[in-house]
């Protein structure tokens, strides 16, 4: 059985949650837990994401399947010699912890065009195809190597609370077979265009996101013809 580091935070974590949960019967797993800090709470007109807190904490779910857990004040002490370890949840990881260690990423967005942060309201206030790259961290921001990019579907009946919810599971998927997308990369944005790391979105353009959700709709989901998602 191949080894897998999970490189997530010491806190109640969703994302954590289910990877764990959907890995411990095909790797023999061991998560690495770092310091969790609370951010200050933003406002935002609309949450693309789970509540990640509304949870179970990690090491209860470690305790219960009898998984190493290990709490490192730093993530250069995190242990090299696994075959595979995934983020669930980090910051920016340093040279030192990345240094002989295949780290994989499942970020919210089609890299090169969509990098950073709030990827998904991002990708469509900026008309931009809709996916979830899985690719190896390097030291720079969401620019390692890409092995997969997983396409989110659109449909007509869409909200923009469905579409989130279907682009998270997509990112779960994802990282749950990350395996079999290194075995069988896909990739249907390999000619995707490079676009800026991007930062959370302002209030202002947040409001601006219902809108153009309706143009979205119109350039990328499977209706009257329009087969631009595959």
């Amino acid at each position: 059985m191949k080894t897998l580091g999970i490189i997530t935070y010491n806190t109640n974590h969703l994302k954590t949650e289910q990877i764990v949960l959907n890995l411990l019967h095909r790797y023999s797993i061991t998560v690495y837990a770092l310091p969790f800090e609370p951010r200050p709470i933003r406002t935002v007109l609309f949450q693309h994401r789970p509540n990640q807190v509304k949870a179970a904490h990690p090491e209860e779910i470690c305790r219960y399947f009898n998984i190493p857990f290990v709490p490192v004040a730093h993530d250069w002490e995190i242990d090299n010699g696994l075959d595979f370890y995934l983020i669930t949840g980090a910051g920016i990881l340093s040279p030192q912890c990345l240094h002989g260690k295949h780290i994989l990423n499942g970020h919210p967005g089609v890299i090169p065009t969509v990098r950073g942060l709030d990827a998904f309201k991002w990708s469509i206030y900026n008309m931009c195809p809709l996916g979830v790259t899985l690719h190896y961290i390097d030291e720079k921001v969401d620019a390692g190597q890409v092995i997969s990019v997983l396409p989110t579907l659109v449909f007509p009946s869409d909200t923009l609370e469905s579409l989130a919810r279907r682009h998270y599971e997509n990112e779960i998927n994802i990282l749950s077979n990350f395996e079999k997308y290194i075995l069988q990369p896909k990739n249907p944005f390999k000619n995707a265009a490079n676009g800026d790391s991007m930062r959370r979105m302002k209030f202002e353009q947040e409001k601006e996101l219902a809108e153009r959700f309706l143009l979205y709709k119109q350039k990328y989901c499977r209706w009257h013809g329009n087969d631009n998602q595959k």
